[in-house]
Parts: C-alpha cells; sequence; structure tokens
C-alpha cells in the first residue's frame, strides 16, 4: 500500500541531508560553543553561520536571531517578553492565531493586561481599519499570524506592520508555517519581531528561531548563562540548530512552484468531484501546502481514520488541539457552524510530496466520503438545515 504523508503542517520529515549535517556536530564537531578551545571556537563560527542562513532568509541582520527550542518558545518570548518589559498594556491579537500565542495572551489578561481579539471575515483575514482602530495609547505590542495553521491564509503582514510603525506599536509575527514557504522581508513588513520553527520545514525538531529587531526591549523567560545575547540561557543545541539551517537553506523556488501546482490538483480533484463539501479559508490568498475542506454530514476524524486505513496521514484541525472535542476555534471564527468544522479535512503537503500520492489521495478521498455519508447517522437530521445561510467557496 502507498504511504502518502498530508501532515505536514503538523510537522514534516526531516531531509536526510540536515541529518547528515547534525551527526557530524554530534559526533565529530561537538564543541560548546561558549568554550574558549579550538572545538568550542570552531562551534561558535558554525553557530553564527547558522544564524547568518536564517537571517537571509527573512532580510534581517545576523545578531537579531535568537536561537529557542520551537515556536511555542520564541512566541512566548516575544509576547511575554514585551509584556514584563512593559509592566502593563494593552495587546491587540486575532482569534485565529496559534494556541502559543492565545493561551499567552489568556495568561496575560490574568495578570492584568487587556487583550482585544480581532474577528476575522469568512476567509480567515483580520479587518486591517478594525485593527488601527484597536490602538491606544496603552498598546504595547500588535501580535497577527502570517499564515494560519488550520486554514493556510496569508495576513496583509506589510499593512499591519505600516499601521504598527506609524503608530509607535511593537508588531510580532508568528511565521511558523510562513518560513521559507511564504516570502517574508522583516525590513518590509516593518517586523520588530517573528518566530520561527525548525521541524516545520524538514529540519529537527525541538529547536526555532526568534527575530528581534535591533532596539526592541524585551525580558528573558529564563535564568542562567549569557548565551543568544543574554536573553535565552543554556548550552546551545548545535546538532539542532545546524539541522535547521541546513533545512531552511535548502528549500528552493522550486519547490515551492511545485508544491503549489500539486495543493491546486488536490483542491480541484476533490471539490470538483465530491458532492457537499467546501474550501475553507482563501482560495488565492493561501500557503502553496495547505488544502483544508469541509465535508458534510460526516465526522473529520471518521474521514481521518478511514483515509489511513489507505495510507494516507491527515489531521483533522491542528495537531496542537486535535485531542479537544470542541471545534476548531479557526473555523468557527470564519463563520462556520460546529457540524461543520466537525467536519473538517486539514491536508499539508512538503517538497517531498509527488504526484502519484496526490492521485492516489483524490482516489481515495471519492472512495471514502460517499461510503461514509451511506453510515453517517448527522446526514438525515442535517440534509433539511439551510446550509446555504453561510456562503462557501463550492457550497
Amino acid at each position: 500500500m502507498m504511504e502518502v504523508y498530508l501532515d505536514n503542517g503538523a510537522t514534516t520529515k526531516v531531509d536526510p541531508r540536515a541529518v547528515d549535517v547534525m551527526i557530524s556536530f554530534m559526533l565529530k564537531d561537538y564543541g560548546n560553543p561558549s568554550s574558549v578551545h579550538s572545538l568550542g571556537q570552531n562551534a561558535e563560527e558554525h553557530l553564527e553561520k547558522a544564524r547568518e542562513t536564517i537571517a537571509l532568509k527573512v532580510n534581517a541582520k545576523r545578531d537579531e536571531i535568537i536561537f529557542t527550542s520551537g515556536g511555542t518558545e520564541s512566541d512566548n518570548l516575544a509576547i511575554r517578553g514585551v509584556a514584563h518589559k512593559k509592566g502593563s498594556g494593552h495587546i491587540i491579537t486575532s482569534k485565529i492565531e496559534h494556541p502559543a500565542v492565545l493561551n499567552t495572551c489568556k495568561r496575560l489578561e490574568n495578570e492584568g493586561f487587556s487583550v482585544t481579539y480581532l474577528g476575522v471575515d469568512k476567509e480567515g483575514f483580520i479587518d486591517i481599519k478594525e485593527l488601527e482602530d484597536a490602538i491606544t495609547d496603552k498598546t504595547i505590542l500588535i501580535s497577527i499570524m502570517h499564515v494560519n495553521n488550520e486554514i493556510g491564509v496569508i495576513q496583509d503582514l506589510e499593512s499591519i506592520g505600516r499601521i504598527a510603525k506609524e503608530k509607535g506599536v511593537i508588531f510580532h509575527s508568528d511565521t511558523v508555517q510562513s518560513f521559507t514557504k511564504v516570502p517574508i522581508d522583516v525590513e518590509k513588513m516593518n517586523l520588530s519581531m517573528a518566530s520561527f520553527a525548525s521541524h516545520k520545514i524538514h529540519g529537527p525538531k525541538g529547536v526555532g528561531a526568534l527575530y528581534i529587531k535591533k532596539g526592541i526591549g524585551i525580558d528573558k523567560l529564563l535564568y542562567g548563562g549569557h548565551q543568544e545575547k543574554d536573553l535565552r540561557p543554556g548550552t546551545q543545541n548545535m546538532p539542532a540548530i545546524m539541522g535547521f539551517a541546513k533545512a531552511a537553506e535548502l528549500m528552493t523556488d522550486d519547490d515551492l512552484a511545485r508544491m503549489q501546482k500539486l495543493r491546486d490538483r488536490l483542491a480541484e480533484g476533490i471539490l470538483d468531484e465530491v458532492k457537499d463539501c467546501f474550501l475553507n479559508g482563501s482560495k488565492d490568498k493561501r500557503s502553496v501546502n495547505n488544502v483544508n475542506i469541509s465535508f458534510r454530514y460526516i465526522e473529520g476524524e471518521s474521514i481521518l481514520l478511514h483515509l489511513d486505513m489507505h495510507g494516507i496521514s491527515v489531521s483533522t484541525g491542528s495537531a496542537c488541539s486535535s485531542q479537544s472535542l470542541r471545534p476548531s476555534h479557526v473555523l468557527t471564527a470564519l463563520g462556520l457552524k460546529a457540524e461543520e468544522a466537525h467536519g473538517s479535512v486539514r491536508f499539508t503537503l512538503s517538497r517531498f510530496t509527488t504526484e502519484a500520492e496526490i492521485d492516489h489521495t483524490i482516489e481515495a478521498v471519492r472512495s471514502v466520503i460517499p461510503d461514509l455519508r451511506k453510515m453517517s447517522p448527522l446526514k438525515k437530521g442535517m440534509e433539511d438545515m439551510k446550509w446555504d445561510e453561510v456562503d462557501h467557496d463550492h457550497a
């Protein structure tokens, strides 16, 4: 049976070339970059080269990159770091952020900070005017993600960044899903901070980075040594960092163009042939690797399990909240009913995805969906509902 992995929004296979680099830094170049002997200084030199590699991908300066354990730590360091530095104030974010942002903001509300959670339209975009109107003289931070992890929509960071700059507000973005897949220019976007993660781009888990624009002051979360500009103490995970840098280096424009072509093939192959389903999020302004579809009358978990029997790995909602029985907070923010949100499946491609795998997936979906609907207790009760109350693509 063909094995097809289409859950790359959750994590990716590590590129063998990144693994080779990591092995070298485990067995040969294993020095501590804080050590003064030659093995340590060699490690420090490679550490700075890795920092430069990440910086170049987003038009940042080398010393503006701080290595962390991943996207969640980077988000926490950015948001809590600013909040604790300021001591009090107002934060603006959106209702469709990753839990690493939402739960951090909720915690800060318990600590006395005020937070505005912006709504989104039916395609998943915030209203730029609403954002501007929400800014007050107490606003200390705007945190809006670049690409949504569930529906793949790309927010207009340039417009947000322009407003943040005009108002003198620090602007952070969770760019974990966009890094190397959607162009990021921290200068053009007026970003103050941006979070990255290695395991979304064929690098190892447990490593990421935070871009902090020179001059932006934040408090650290951890206390110890003076590594990473005294913002992230602890001996750097050199094998993981080097694997991260190698993975970032390997992503090409040709990879992105091929992913987009396969993404469109998958979406069209399902939406054109399967009844009662629709695309979640924008059709055009979305990441090259994301297809999120709601199938009426069926639970997404049933679809996931039956596709798994065909050797196909997908997800329902984001991996970080997949154990929850509640409907996706992202999809309900778009205006979907709970039943529609529960019937969603996220397909996320990688640069290793093949045409044959996409065709196998289309064929499997076309087979699985009608079979599940025949057994579905939801179908009879839901057929009488007024589905046209919500205007969806391909509804």
